[in-house]
């Protein structure tokens, strides 16, 4: 390591702790990969067992099939009932395979991104700071690129194992399950079948929700107040928490990295309100009057400690909130959090309507 790699590390930059910190993710990474490659061998060695366990029952099988007559009923009973176990044990097994082999593949993808990342970020913070004493604009927002960049590909990644991918290879089971009990038990298979046109519906409003949290088409075409009229429904409705949205002033279209900006900000701290805030009741107001554009978005939750919550955005510990403050700074607008124990939280920002 050089001389000025040497002063760059003893700097404590902002830059350089979001290296430290890739490098612990990129090492968590690599060993949740050894973890699931050992999983992989266990399946892949499970399937194997089975395959070799079905093709022995599947032989015997055949065998009965011509001497019918000479066996038993009670024999053909169970002879049938154990080649169907060990096909379903088989489909399911190969299921949890392929869903480790997906997650593999995702991790790795992943772990090559963080290695790109840490390559150009190391490129960027052992170069020495400028000339004013610091990683000029233009380095910082190389980095705020690149970080947003791969969370983005992590969070859709583990979005798309998770539900799509998920649900795919179900349906793919379920679907090969129909398909060998038509000759062993008709009846069963028509109950599953049943199952399967359900799973399928299901999927397919999963696939619409997941379409719709990446990007609302409805957010380029109608605008961002029909866009979360829409949300905000859809919110209520699945998570059974009262919530209200208030319109002030004439709706308007804004500039669209206006309106992505908002509903993406708002989107965020309603997961938040979901997932930790253990809220009855969330307020949604939006003010269009005036030049800066206001929205404030209160629940009546458990609420946080401010200062300890900003302590860590500043640590980089908490990306969520961190994200929500560069996205509005970018256009020039700010973001404030008033919270307590035990008496919720009111976030509220302001972006200038022309940006």
């Amino acid at each position: 390591m050089t001389e000025r790699q040497t002063a760059a590390l003893n700097g404590g930059s902002p830059l350089l702790d979001l290296i430290e910190e890739s490098r612990k993710e990129c090492e968590q990474t690599q060993k949740e990969l050894k973890e699931i490659q050992v999983l992989i061998q266990q399946s892949s060695a499970e399937v194997d067992k089975l395959v070799q366990r079905s093709s022995q029952i599947t032989t015997k099988v055949h065998q009965m099939e011509t001497n019918i007559d000479t066996y038993p009923r009670q024999d053909i009973k169970e002879t049938y009932s154990a080649a169907k176990e060990a096909q379903t044990r088989l489909f399911m097994m190969r299921g949890q395979l392929e869903q480790l082999q997906s997650k593999q593949q995702n991790l790795e993808k992943y772990a090559e991104y963080l290695r790109k990342f840490l390559e150009v970020s190391e490129q960027i913070a052992y170069t020495g700071p400028s000339a004013e004493g610091g990683a000029s604009v233009g380095e910082q927002t190389i980095v705020r690129i690149i970080e947003a960049q791969e969370n983005e590909r992590l969070h859709l990644s583990r979005q798309m194992h998770d539900g799509p991918a998920q649900s795919l290879t179900n349906l793919i089971l379920q679907a090969e399950i129909c398909e060998r009990l038509f000759d062993v038990d008709p009846a069963r298979a028509r109950i599953e079948l049943g199952n399967l046109k359900n799973a399928v519906n299901t999927t397919f409003q999963k696939t619409r929700e997941f379409i719709f949290d990446l990007r609302p088409m409805m957010l380029d075409d109608l605008g961002l107040i029909p866009t979360l009229k829409r949300y905000v429904q859809d919110f209520e409705e699945k998570s059974g928490l009262s919530t209200n949205l208030t319109i002030m002033g004439r709706e308007r279209r804004l500039p669209p990295h206006t309106e992505v900006t908002i509903f993406r900000v708002v989107q965020g701290l309603f997961k938040n309100i979901s997932q930790h805030a253990n809220a009855t009741h969330v307020q949604v107001n939006v003010n269009l009057e005036g030049g800066d554009i206001g929205v404030s978005v209160e629940d009546d939750g458990s609420g946080f400690d401010v200062v300890d919550a900003m302590a860590s955005v500043r640590q980089r510990k908490t990306l969520g909130i961190a994200a929500m403050q560069e996205q509005v700074g970018m256009l020039g607008g700010q973001i404030n959090f008033e919270s307590s124990l035990g008496r919720g939280t009111k976030v509220r920002l302001e972006i200038p309507a022309v940006g």
